[in-house]
Formats: structure tokens, C-alpha cells, sequence
């Protein structure tokens, strides 16, 4: 293969992962890529495996990630695809080098754990979107998440892309068999773990969908019309609960930003929220953003809203987005981009673990792109979550693939932990999941619609949750330490090949001569 055709197979393969993830949950790719890209880098050079490597990344995150320049045009989602590609370079140096030790196939599946979690991680607390695990959501693979969470699941189908490529290479039919047989066996290996079912009460739950006026940055333009929306919602489900044709719910969720002005300090939302509140009896979890006590920036916080009460306990979100929530270096970013003024105020990252109790429940809350972190739903599950809650907005995303590829790593996080998932969304997809992952109920995009149903609350914990990090992390010492071993093993061999042979003893004789 010629430089450039490989370097056109480099850009196909990563463009190719794109269709692993929702909307097109075609979950076995996500296994043919990681074979792919180690055959590329097979023998090539460092400068040449960076190279490939990068063009991957490229060819994945740029299609993947439109949705980031949705409102705000191109800049932000291109320079933030070129951040992510970056972190293929070292992967395909990695993939590259440990080919060279035996059982290379598990060295390219820990390197892959490794640059997920190092882009998980940086720059700005990392950005964890196109997880390989991710794309695992209706594959066979899925129940591997509840051993040692995403990271596990990861590993797994980089592990089977690795054995693939491992039987492409030229080996013995029986050994490629063998490599095939146990590529296989990984990928179906999800199928071999029972589904953690829970264990406490039963409880009916609402989900309300309240929708918005229009869709993009200014989905809160009109104001009040947020606030009115949702409460329109959960008192039409009071009327039907009235009426008999709705069961009464123990508790109610609604979504992210669901309350539009700040109801600490305007008298009009207070009264309408708990109008709504008081109608339906039962204890809501509300989403506001409420300004910090300067009144420079806020925080995005969830609010339990007890009925004849009003406010009570309070989350707020540990990990805003970067340039989405909050804006690093405001004066730079106003250069590159004036839509950063579009968010004038920054979002303040809250401290305390995302419990609280609504109604009968213990519940983790979870609000948007927290979702894809793993020690941040894992966080509210060990303090005592025994359902989760996952309030989102979306509106600002319109129709992209953004909604339902949040949507799956909800499912997976309801198989992580054996956890029953509430999704509230402001536009949609709001949704019910089981904890075995499966979507109970959901509502369309830009619709008004409230989804009830009867959840069985949890305590119990997965391998998973028990676990937490240290699957991970030892699969980073693999991949890190793999690379390390080959480096010292080329060095020995380069070292060997430039060192003089001792010269024998027949040699020495000649050269000292021997006299008559």
C-alpha cells in the first residue's frame, strides 16, 4: 500500500467509527477500527504512525461532532474535533510500538483504555464523548459494564478489534481460527452476565417534558414560557390523576433549566412552580440556574420542590462544560469566536455529591453531559442514589445526533450501576430506562408530554460501582508500561546490532603473531 492510499485508509477508518454510535448503532464497527488502525500503523515508523494516527482521529471526531458548532457556528466544533484527534498521535505510536511483544493484542486494547481516559480527563476535565464503550449501548458486550464499568467495556472491544487483526496477519490457519474463536468470545461475552436486578420498593415516577418556544441558544428567549410550560404539563397529568386515568406519582423530575428565571428571587415563578407542585401532590425535582451570591456568575442547580413547602435540598453541577457553560481565557476565545458572549455569565462548579431526597427516593442526580463521566454517576450511586436522574436540556442542539447519543449513555449507566434511569429533557428525548438498559417509555423531540411509570428503587451494588476506578486504572499501567517494554526492547536490539563481536581466541592469536 502506498503512503498516500494508506493515508486515505486512515481517514476512512476513524470516518467509519462514526457509524458505531446513535444514529446508527451499527456496534461491531467499533470492533473492525481498532484492527484496522493497528494494521496501519504495523511497522511504520513513529513520525508515520503520528501521521495515520492523527488522520484517524480527524476522520472520526469531525464528522462526529457537528452538533458542538449547532449555534455558534464551525470554529468551536472544528478546533474542538482537532483537540480530540491529538490524542490518537500517541495511541497510534503506542499501537505501533507494542505490536513488536508477544500478546500484542491485549497491549492495543489497554492503550485504547489509556487515550480514552486521558481525553477524559484533559484539557478542562476532559471530554469523554466517543468512548468505544459507547457505542456498546444494543450490542452483546453491554452487560461487561456492570464487571468494571465503561472502561472494561472498552477494553473488551478493543481487545476483540485486536485479535482480528492478530488472525490478518499471515499465521497458521489454526491459529487464525483460534485468534477468530476468541475474538468472538470477547465480543459475546457481555451475554454470559446477569442483569442486576433491584431490590427495594416499588415507586411511580413522572417524567415531565415541558419543550421550549424555539430551538438553539435563545430556546429561553421568552421569558416565563419555560416555567409555564412544564407546570402546564404536571398539571394536566393532576387533572388526569383527578380524573382517575393516571396513577399518582411518588415523585416527579422535571428537566434541566426547567424553570427559566431564578425562583429564589422572582415572586411570579416561586408561585408558579409550586402552583404546579401543590397540583400534583408529590415532591419535584426542578432544574434553575440560580446566581451566585456576587450575581457575576451562576450555577446550574437542582432544586427539590416540596408541595405546601416550597424549595428544600439542592444540587449543583460538579463539572460544567468548557466554552459551553463556561468560557477559559474569554478574552482570547472573544477573538476567535464573538459567540462565546453569547454565555456573558460563567457557570461555578458545585462541590457536594449529586443525592437528594424526593419524595420516597434516594436520587442521584446527574445533569446533562455529567452523564458521561464515570466517577460522577458512580459518585451518586455509592452516596446513596438508589435511582438515578439525569436532568438535560438539548434544546441548543436542535435535531443532531447529540440527544440520542446522551440518551445511550444513560442506558449504559443503568447496566453499570443497576439503576433505574429518569431522563428529563427539556426538548427531548426525555425517557424511563430499566436497569437492564432497556427504554421502558420515551418522548419525541419538541414535544409537550409527561412519561409515568412504576420503578423499583435499589440499593444494591454492581461489581462496577464496587470497584470504581481500578479496572481502569490498571489497564493504563498495562498500556503505559507495554509501551515502555518495547521501547527498552528496541533500544537493547539497536544497541546489540551496533556492538563490536568480542573477537575469538584464534583471532587474538593471529593477531599477536606466533614466532618461529
Amino acid at each position: 500500500m502506498t503512503p498516500f492510499a494508506r493515508a486515505v485508509a486512515s481517514v476512512a477508518v476513524g470516518a467509519s467509527l462514526v457509524l458505531a454510535f446513535p444514529p446508527y448503532d451499527l456496534w461491531f464497527v467499533a470492533i473492525l477500527v481498532p484492527a484496522a488502525l493497528a494494521l496501519l500503523v504495523r511497522g511504520r515508523s513513529v513520525r508515520r504512525s503520528a501521521v495515520l494516527a492523527l488522520l484517524a482521529g480527524l476522520g472520526f471526531f469531525v464528522p462526529f461532532l457537528p452538533w458542538i458548532g449547532e449555534e455558534v457556528g464551525p470554529v468551536p466544533w472544528l478546533l474542538l474535533a482537532v483537540v480530540q484527534a491529538l490524542f490518537f498521535v500517541p495511541l497510534g505510536i503506542g499501537l505501533m510500538l507494542v505490536q513488536r511483544l508477544p500478546g500484542w493484542p491485549v497491549w492495543t486494547a489497554a492503550l485504547w483504555v489509556t487515550e480514552e481516559a486521558l481525553r477524559g480527563r484533559f484539557p478542562y476535565g476532559g471530554f469523554t464523548w466517543g468512548k468505544l464503550a459507547f457505542a456498546q449501548v444494543d450490542g452483546p458486550m453491554l452487560g461487561l459494564v456492570a464487571l468494571g464499568g465503561s472502561p472494561f467495556v472498552s477494553f473488551a472491544v478493543a481487545l476483540a478489534g485486536g485479535l482480528l487483526a492478530w488472525a490478518a496477519l499471515r499465521r497458521p490457519l489454526w491459529a487464525r481460527l483460534a485468534a477468530v474463536a476468541s475474538a468472538t468470545g470477547v465480543a459475546v461475552a457481555g451475554l454470559a452476565v446477569p442483569t442486576h436486578a433491584p431490590d427495594g420498593p416499588t415507586v411511580t415516577v413522572a417524567v415531565v417534558q415541558g419543550n421550549v418556544p424555539q430551538l438553539g441558544l435563545d430556546f429561553n428567549a421568552e421569558r416565563r414560557v419555560i416555567t409555564a410550560n412544564n407546570a402546564e404539563v404536571t398539571m394536566g397529568l393532576a387533572d388526569a390523576v383527578a380524573a382517575g386515568e393516571a396513577k399518582q406519582p411518588d415523585l416527579v423530575v422535571w428537566p434541566e433549566n426547567s424553570v427559566d428565571i431564578n425562583p429564589y428571587a422572582d415572586a411570579q415563578t416561586r408561585a408558579k412552580v409550586s402552583e404546579a407542585v401543590d397540583a400534583i401532590g408529590a415532591s419535584t425535582l426542578i432544574g434553575a440556574l440560580v446566581p451566585t451570591s456576587d450575581e457575576k456568575n451562576v450555577e446550574n442547580t437542582s432544586i427539590v420542590w416540596e408541595p405546601g413547602v416550597g424549595a428544600g435540598a439542592t444540587y449543583v453541577k460538579r463539572h460544567p462544560m468548557p466554552f459551553g457553560e463556561y468560557i477559559p481565557f474569554r478574552d482570547i476565545a472573544r477573538r476567535i469566536t464573538p459567540a462565546v458572549d453569547r454565555q456573558p455569565r460563567d457557570f461555578v462548579a458545585g462541590q457536594e455529591i449529586g443525592v437528594l431526597s424526593v419524595g420516597p427516593a434516594e436520587v442521584g442526580s446527574v445533569i446533562c453531559f455529567e452523564v458521561a463521566f464515570d466517577n460522577l454517576v458512580r459518585d451518586a450511586v455509592r452516596a446513596g442514589g438508589d435511582l438515578l436522574a439525569v436532568q438535560t436540556n438539548n434544546a441548543t442542539f436542535g435535531l443532531t445526533p447529540m440527544t440520542e447519543q446522551q440518551l445511550a449513555m444513560s442506558r449504559i449507566r443503568a447496566v453499570e450501576h443497576g439503576r433505574t434511569v429518569l431522563v428529563s429533557a427539556l426538548a427531548g428525548v426525555s425517557a424511563i430506562i430499566g436497569p437492564d438498559g432497556d427504554v421502558v417509555s420515551r418522548a419525541e423531540l419538541y414535544t409537550q408530554d409527561v412519561l409515568v411509570g412504576d420503578i423499583q428503587l435499589s440499593d444494591r451494588r454492581t461489581p462496577a460501582t464496587w470497584i470504581g476506578e481500578w479496572p481502569e486504572l490498571v489497564l493504563i499501567i498495562a498500556g503505559l508500561g507495554s509501551v515502555a517494554l518495547a521501547l527498552f526492547r528496541s533500544r537493547r536490539r539497536t544497541v546489540d546490532a551496533t556492538t563490536p563481536a568480542a573477537p575469538d581466541s584464534v583471532t587474538v592469536d593471529a593477531q599477536r603473531g606466533s614466532g618461529p
